[in-house]
């Protein structure tokens, strides 16, 4: 199997305030796009060709995508929301239909292994379409998702946000020529669904495997190996973040420094170090475990960072700053002065002067001085949040806030657990945030002043 669609045509509107920018196949995880990722993981599996599939943000994907070697692109673009059936139709005409094809959504985070063996289980496969499926482990919930019932590593049935199936299906097909009918003949809606499930009017892919089933064709089901997160909600940007650096930080078997790079001999190095080219690790710094910096990025003067934590390109890391595990600083940040950060930074934000975040912070963020992130509930409860008027329930994540592309705080503002700050918003000095802040707001303190008289005579002069 050499040819595959990506799918990146979503709104991604349960995204939210992370979908306003950009496509969210774009967002940046470990400092590389989601889909680029993505694309250089099948292009190692033996993918030749892959047709993208645009619809809102195209310009974020086609740049996410740019310089990509090794593999043929073209783009096919969408209107409006169609569904993902809708959307692969459409990027039919750009394949060879007389051979098999893979599909892949592109907000997917998942391993190379997982890759390369849903693949080559594809290619030796006589099925008519092949599943990438994944055991729901409480306390993730099947309702949650698109699932599957998997019976001797063969689909039985599919159902959208199931209450019984065990499984759910992760966003990456494979087709033989046969199922083409089934996909062309998408009912676009998703009947395969629990009473009273309510399905949108969108052509769901998933209920063209149905459609499979149904005429008495196989399909398969292929396991995730290792991990995989649909990143479809904001809290899965810090799980996709984490999941990576863990197996990055793994792999990492011995530090890897380039001959223009810099290593104080007052810097204390607890793991392996991959320092990029015309980098420096300073004074007194303080590096806990293993931790890769990228090109021409400044770690210096005090700078504590946690173990498996990544910082990118152009970037100081300075004076006695926290990076906590597990965190990802950006290309062209600034993290200085007493400045804590516990979570993963988009490039261009500035973290300054004693703040305490806990959370995702968008692209170029300007975080106020003392600005403090809540991270715990006076009940001990995690937050249960809100998406499109769902009641959601974080697995990582419920307490963090959420900062939004391009957005501003001032001096000493408090964001409570768990709250979500749009894009282009700014916070006023001051300001305790309770409640989630629709993009492009701005919210002042306004305060009540009292004026008296006073002088020399108040102290008996």
């Amino acid at each position: 199997m050499n040819q595959a669609i990506v799918l990146c045509a979503g709104a991604g509107s349960r995204f939210w305030p992370y979908n306003e920018v950009r496509n969210k196949c774009a967002t940046p995880v470990v400092n590389e796009p989601a889909v680029r990722r993505l694309v250089r993981q099948i292009r190692e599996a033996g993918i030749r060709r892959a047709v993208v599939v645009l619809g809102v943000h195209p310009g974020s994907v086609r740049s996410a995508l740019h310089g990509v070697d090794g593999l043929e692109i073209a783009f096919v673009g969408v209107q409006g929301v169609p569904g993902t059936a809708a959307c692969v139709h459409a990027a039919l005409p750009l394949l060879d239909n007389s051979q098999r094809f893979a599909v892949f959504y592109g907000d997917v985070v998942t391993t190379q292994a997982t890759v390369n063996r849903f693949l080559q289980t594809a290619a030796h496969s006589d099925a008519a379409a092949v599943a990438l499926v994944q055991p729901v482990i409480p306390p993730e919930r099947t309702i949650d998702w698109l699932g599957a019932h998997v019976q001797q590593e063969r689909i039985e049935y599919v159902e959208g946000h199931s209450r019984d199936c065990e499984h759910r299906l992760c966003g990456i097909y494979a087709f033989t020529p046969s199922a083409l009918p089934a996909i062309q003949n998408n009912p676009g809606i998703m009947t395969q669904v629990p009473v009273g499930g309510m399905p949108p009017l969108e052509a769901e892919l998933a209920q063209s495997l149905q459609t499979l089933i149904d005429d008495g064709k196989e399909v398969l089901a292929v396991e995730v190996e290792g991990y995989l997160v649909d990143m479809d909600k904001p809290w899965h940007i810090l799980e996709a973040n984490r999941r990576v650096l863990d197996e990055m930080s793994r792999n990492l078997q011995e530090s890897v420094i380039h001959p223009t790079a810099r290593i104080h001999d007052g810097a204390e190095i607890k793991g392996f170090v991959l320092l990029g080219e015309g980098s420096e690790v300073g004074n007194r710094v303080v590096l806990e475990g293993n931790v890769f910096i990228g090109k021409h990025t400044r770690v210096v003067n005090g700078a504590i960072v946690g173990r498996a934590v990544a910082i990118g390109n152009h970037t100081r890391v300075s004076d006695y700053c926290l990076i906590g595990a597990y965190s990802v600083v950006g290309n062209r940040c600034i993290v200085g002065h007493g400045a804590e950060l516990d979570g993963v930074m988009f490039d261009g934000a500035y973290l300054y002067h004693y703040c305490e975040i806990a959370g995702v912070v968008g692209q170029s963020v300007d975080i106020g001085a003392a600005t403090v992130c809540g991270t715990l509930r006076f009940d001990d409860a995690e937050t249960i949040h809100r998406i499109k008027g769902r009641r959601e329930f974080p697995v990582h994540g419920a307490d963090s806030t959420y900062f939004g592309d391009f957005s501003r705080t001032g001096v000493n503002v408090i964001t409570q657990p768990g709250v979500k700050i749009g894009a282009y918003t700014c916070i006023g000095p001051g300001v305790v945030v309770y409640e989630d802040v629709p993009s492009r707001k701005l919210i002042l303190l306004k305060q009540e002043l009292v004026e008296r008289e006073w002088g020399p005579e108040r102290y008996g002069w």
